[in-house]
Parts: C-alpha cells; structure tokens; sequence
C-alpha cells in the first residue's frame, strides 16, 4: 500500500461493524481471563467468536503469524504468541485482536491487569490508556500526524515512561495495514495532513522503563531491554472534522470489568 485509501461513509461504516466484532471479541476475552488461565485458551475463544458473528481472524496466518490473537504478557510489548503459560496474579496482558468482515478490517487492543497489580504497574497502564485518547483527540482533519505522536509521547514521557518507537501505528482498510504510518512520537505541525476519509490505527506502546526493545529469534515478539513492563491500547479511527470518530469501543471490555469487580 504505497498511498492512502481515502473512505467513503460507506467504507467507514464497514470498517466500524469490523471494529465492533473486535470489540466484542475483546468483551468475551474480558469475561474470562484470570489467574489460571492459558494465553492459548484465550486464542481459541476468540477465533471462535470471531467465526461465530461472520467474521475471519486477521492475523491468524497474517505473514506467517501462527494465532488469531496477539498476546503480550508484562514485558513483551507487542506480537507475543498465545501458548499453554497460565496467568498468574500480577501479570498484565496486552491482548491484540483483529478481524475481517465484509472485506473490511477492524483493529483494536486493549492491556489486561490480572487481580492485583503493583501500583507503579497499575500507573503505567492508565497513563497509556490516556495516551490513546490524548493521541485520537488530534486525530481531527487538518492537524498532522506528528501532532498525534508528540501527544501520546509528551504524555508518556512527563511520566517518565518510555514511549517505543519501533513500532508504529497504521492505515486501515481493505488490508490490516496501510499507509500512513502513525508514530507514537513526533512534532508538532509535521507529517502527513489528516484528512476526511483517512482511518487510522492509534496504538500507544509505552514501557515502564526504557524506551528500548529486542526482537525475538520467533520473528514475532517484541519486548522491553530492561524487562520491565509494557503497556498497550488501541482503536481504529475515522479522521473527522472537530472530533474524531472512534470506531472501536472499550465500553464491552469496561461493563465486564465493572461487573468483576463489583
């Protein structure tokens, strides 16, 4: 994909029902994911669901990649393969999920504290949740990508976090990945001009420690140099004129939470 593919409403509309089963797909993730549960128990519902509601997992086979979901647990940043590692008190887990329906692509991911999490643990996933939204806040036509990367990393970085920058956000569309490129760090007023039409992929990967990452002999999995942990969220969204029309939602993965924790 050497340019961008500017959206019809209609496109848009699309790419939303894909952006809502990966939402929902997250919900169902949500429901069950808990001390003594295996990474790979979780893959196998979200395929599942997916193929369920009409849809096909987009990264199962994806360039090779063996899952239908990308499970990054404490310090693996992103790309971490689901395997027979049952979760125990105190991990966080990034879950990764995409899907296709009606030719359309949806992409959305969400880090999950499982029970109790250190506080400084706990401080790092809000903070990167924040960063999502300080980053969609700029995704408004006019502005500039690099307006979304210095957002999320200013945010990231006024808190000592270290924002990767590895690794990017993306277009999205007919394919899973798209031109432009969306950094999570930047300048003011440069990159690319956002425009109406333009669907985008915003995906804070921010570590507790160091900025660094290594890259695995898997060819897939990332994680922090320090070892320390990694937080990451995600939702696809349509550029609009004055504010940003976010086509995933966190609110099935959030009333679940809720009712758990109630």
């Amino acid at each position: 994909m050497s340019k961008i593919h500017y959206k019809s409403i209609e496109e848009i509309e699309l790419i939303r029902e894909s952006s809502l089963l990966v939402s929902k797909t997250l919900g169902e993730i949500a429901k069950v994911i808990a001390p003594g549960v295996t990474t790979l128990e979780l893959n196998t519902l979200a395929e599942t669901f997916i193929r369920d509601n009409g849809g096909v997992p987009a990264f199962l086979n994806y360039n090779g990649f063996p899952f239908s979901l990308c499970i990054s647990l404490n310090d693996q940043v992103v790309h971490g393969f689901p395997s027979k590692h049952a979760l125990v008190e105190g991990d966080v887990v990034s879950v990764d999920c995409g899907v296709v329906l009606n030719k359309y692509y949806g992409d959305s991911a969400y880090t999950f504290p499982i029970g109790e999490i250190p506080e400084a643990t706990a401080t790092l996933l809000r903070v990167t949740k924040e960063c999502l939204y300080k980053g969609i806040e700029k995704a408004t036509t006019g502005m500039r990508v690099g307006d979304i990367g210095f957002a999320v990393q200013e945010h990231a970085e006024n808190h000592c976090f270290g924002v990767v920058k590895e690794l990017v956000g993306h277009g999205v569309g007919t394919h899973l990945h798209e031109k432009p490129e969306v950094p999570n760090y930047g300048k003011r007023g440069a990159g690319i001009k956002l425009e109406e039409g333009m669907v985008i992929a915003i995906e804070p990967m921010i570590n507790a420690g160091r900025a660094g990452v290594k890259f695995w002999s898997d060819g897939w999995t990332v994680s922090t140099v320090d070892k320390k942990p990694s937080a990451h969220y995600e939702h696809t969204v349509a550029v609009k004129k004055g504010q940003a029309d976010v086509l995933s939602t966190f609110s099935y993965i959030e009333k679940v939470l809720e009712e758990k924790n109630k």
